[in-house]
């Protein structure tokens, strides 16, 4: 049984409200850059304003929950399905349709499914451990504290207060709303279903012209405040969604104990990944006391970190690095992926900063059996000094001189960004 280290992660307090992982990120992707306008009345519902409905999307403890997820892509990239990826892996929510199953108590225990033809790749996360298994691999990755760490975990988590100038949820509500209302429009819409549930609808229109998001609609659960869908159309289809993620089925209730309970299937491959808890003075100098109380209305009042630039404004942002060595990072090299810039404590708000660590998490995950330069060179096509990754919602360019450019903008807007 390999064990392996990895470095310590970031511990955090909970504030005096809960939001839940899914609320973080719908709201995120709606109030970014644009405001709530309207208010309406559905047929049967109450009738909400958006700063009512924001704030009741913040306040929302979280919710116990098993259902369905059903994630669509229609992002105009090349046919994946020659691929060689590991069955049920993530590459796969490039495109098409991919349904995952997830459940949560709304407390500490989740787990998360991605379920492809004829195989699957959890996700089980349970207090200071959590599992992931592929059945390509049939291999399982245990990250763990010491029993000692774990323990000393749950009391901090106990005696944890959140910092007394934290802004309430109405506030930040209140600051994205007028921050948001420079780039974009935004209506509550007409009642709609999700699997069976009546939602409001936030609808998200940008100002640009020249950004590839034609609109994002959220459809928020009536009763609690549970995001249940989010769709965004691309600026050259109204009519169907380029990206689609909600829930086709779903039980606001607390899941079987016997899902939440992982159990590595037999005869897998059992991996140790040890996760150290940094000692006091290390957690005391990452404490979330320096938040910011208010949410900047200049991109520039943002520190970013060395290597990254920022150029445009609301929907035509566009983000570039330097010194990125794209072969090397291909090839698999540790050393690119260090020099690569970190971006630390950069997002603004606890939730987006905890959800980028889960998704990029650092030390060891399990192999993916993907020939990434086969990928790289699929997906891109070549243009002047470089390569192009061109999407219905997205554009990256790559350059020979080691920049990169991303954006949701044309590739031509990334660019004449380049030359600038």
């Amino acid at each position: 049984m390999d064990t392996t280290p990895v470095s310590p992660t970031r511990s955090r307090t909970r504030a005096a409200w809960a939001v839940p992982a899914a609320a973080v990120v719908a709201v995120a992707a709606a109030f970014a850059a644009p405001p709530l306008l309207a208010s309406a009345a559905p047929d049967g519902l109450p009738e909400v304003t958006a700063e009512e409905l924001v704030a009741r999307v913040l306040e929302a403890e979280p919710q116990a929950l098993s259902g369905t997820v059903v994630h669509t892509a229609r992002l105009g990239l090349p046919d994946l399905s020659m691929t060689q990826v590991a069955g049920a892996d993530p590459v796969s929510l490039l495109g098409g349709s991919t349904t995952l199953r997830v459940w949560t108590d709304g407390e500490q225990r989740s787990r998360v499914s991605l379920l492809g033809t004829a195989s699957e790749y959890s996700v089980v996360a349970d207090g200071t451990q959590a599992w992931t298994y592929s059945s390509s691999d049939d291999e399982v990755v245990h990250y763990a504290m010491s029993p000692q760490d774990a323990a000393r975990a749950q009391e901090l988590k106990a005696t944890a207060t959140p910092p007394a100038d934290l802004p309430t949820p109405d506030e930040l509500g209140r600051q994205a709303l007028d921050r948001a209302q420079e780039h974009a429009t935004v209506g509550v819409d007409a009642a709609t279903t999700v699997a069976g549930r009546d939602a409001y609808q936030v609808v998200v229109t940008p100002r640009s012209t020249t950004t590839l998001v034609g609109r994002v609609v959220v459809a928020v659960d009536a009763q609690t405040w549970t995001p249940l869908r989010v769709q965004v159309w691309s600026s050259d289809d109204a009519a169907t969604p380029a990206l689609e993620l909600g829930f086709t089925d779903v039980t606001f209730a607390v899941p079987d104990d016997a899902v939440l309970t992982f159990s590595p299937p037999p005869g897998a491959a059992v991996r140790e990944v040890l996760v150290p808890l940094p000692d006091d003075a290390s957690l005391a100098q990452a404490a979330p006391d320096d938040l910011p109380t208010s949410l900047p209305t200049d991109p520039s009042e943002v520190p970013l970190p060395e290597g990254v630039t920022v150029t445009g404004t609301g929907w035509d942002t566009i983000v570039q690095l330097s010194g990125v060595d794209a072969a090397a990072l291909l090839a698999g090299d540790p050393a690119a992926v260090a020099d690569l810039p970190r971006v630390d404590k950069q997002f603004g708000s606890e939730g987006a900063q905890e959800l980028y660590e889960q998704f990029a998490p650092e030390g060891d995950g399990p192999p993916i059996d993907l020939d990434t330069a086969a990928l790289y060179e699929q997906l891109t096509s070549p243009v002047e000094g470089g390569r192009a990754l061109s999407s219905t919602l997205l554009s990256v360019l790559v350059l020979d001189d080691g920049r990169v450019l991303v954006g949701a903008v044309p590739v031509d807007a990334l660019r004449a960004a380049a030359r600038a």
